[in-house]
């Protein structure tokens, strides 16, 4: 796999691993003191630009959020159509 897809790869792959662990985290209380508060914070600090927009357009189903598997879906799709344009584009060359 040529460089560039595979690094894009790999940060969706990141990015798809911090959602699903923010919404794993969010079942349990994490305050400061807790030893999972600094991943909590990271996590937040780098899920946030992506699950905050679609949080204000999507609307809660009673007290779930479902802007964590929308964005897990989009995510999914994204990383398959650049994952292949990339290596369509290394091919042509």
């Amino acid at each position: 796999m040529p460089f560039l897809a595979n690094f894009v790869n790999i940060l969706f792959h990141i990015l798809i691993l911090a959602i699903v662990g923010r919404a794993l985290l969010s079942w349990f209380p994490v305050r400061p003191g807790n030893p999972f508060h600094p991943l909590a914070v990271v996590l937040h600090q780098v899920t946030e630009p992506l699950l905050g927009p679609l949080r204000r357009v999507i609307p809660t189903i009673g007290q779930f959020d479902i802007s964590p598997i929308v964005a897990l879906l989009l995510l999914q799709f994204l990383q398959g159509v650049l994952v292949q344009a990339l290596l369509s584009s290394a091919r042509a060359f």
